[in-house]
């Protein structure tokens, strides 16, 4: 089993501590994968400064293969973050740098590349939208990230990916359980195979347009061990994919609700275990590698 990560990175600079983390979507995507004991890449643009630097060296660490992602002349991106609560509270990012500002295109050869992978997976901050079609013509299977934000669940925008995504994930923890079931199904009548709403403490759902499977969150034993919610997202959609491939997913092989119910679970006991761990995956140093304001 192969999974790629395509797309953004970031530094998470956690101005309450003084302490930058690696971290973004698709980077941590691929890290975790990794964890979980899947072969796993991630392809993407670094940043040409220090933070770029400290971001390649800690994703590369990780085990994860970065042999095909390019550095480009410019920062990398960053975004600003505090820990109220146990939860991080964003505030603001700059734009993602030449990650975002200057995407890769998937030429003839990287989307070869891609396409010898069994997932790849992507978010809505990567700037991969125009990649998706050609991804989608490829045996891999593809996955995004839709986030929480409304414009990201707006009809243009899922038209723009859905129908190239067999699976999405969606962050629910603000919409009521109608409401997320409302907005998986938009997603899935618009094209998707699989759509997944998290919905923090009241655990997550999907749908795959017959059929709705729910699970509860695993809590943590000892909530006094909570270091932050950085990732947990994340990690949920990284252990349910794998969970599903394992199973035996792939676009002409559909889940059956029990290998959904079991991703699942495995996707909440997986996110439970990243509320211990500093930031997305560790590896924080001093916040001075990243300027303090954006």
């Amino acid at each position: 089993m192969k999974v790629l990560g395509f797309g953004d990175n970031i530094v998470d600079r956690f101005v309450d501590r003084g302490i930058a983390y690696p971290g973004g979507n698709s980077v941590n995507f691929a890290v975790f994968a990794r964890q979980l004991g899947v072969d796993a890449s991630y392809l993407g643009v670094f940043g040409s400064d220090a933070a770029g630097t400290f971001l390649r060296d800690a994703v590369s660490d990780q085990g994860v293969d970065i042999s095909r992602s390019v550095v480009r002349e410019g920062p990398s991106g960053v975004s600003t973050l505090t820990v109220v609560d146990g939860d991080r509270v964003f505030g603001g990012w700059n734009g993602g740098g030449v990650t975002v500002g200057q995407p890769l295109e998937l030429d003839a050869e990287l989307l070869s590349y891609a396409a010898s992978f069994d997932l790849v997976h992507t978010s809505v901050y990567s700037a991969t939208e125009s990649e998706l079609p050609a991804l989608r013509e490829t045996s891999a299977l593809v996955s995004i990230d839709l986030s929480s934000e409304d414009e990201f669940r707006s009809p243009e925008y899922l038209d723009r990916v859905a129908p190239f995504a067999d699976l999405v994930l969606l962050s629910c923890s603000h919409l009521t359980l109608r409401q997320t079931r409302a907005v998986l199904a938009d997603a899935v009548d618009r094209g998707a195979g699989l759509a997944v709403g998290t919905r923090g403490i009241r655990g997550a759902i999907v749908f795959d347009g017959r059929d709705h499977v729910t699970a509860p969150a695993q809590p943590v034993d000892d909530p006094s061990t909570i270091v932050d919610t950085m990732g947990c997202g994340d990690a949920f959609v990284t252990a349910f994919a794998v969970s599903l491939l394992t199973s035996g997913w792939t676009r002409s092989r559909r889940p059956w609700v029990g290998a959904l119910d079991t991703a699942l679970r495995d996707g909440a006991g997986f996110a439970a275990r990243q509320c211990l761990v500093e930031g997305a995956f560790g590896h924080g140093v001093d916040a001075g590698i990243v300027p303090a304001t954006m």
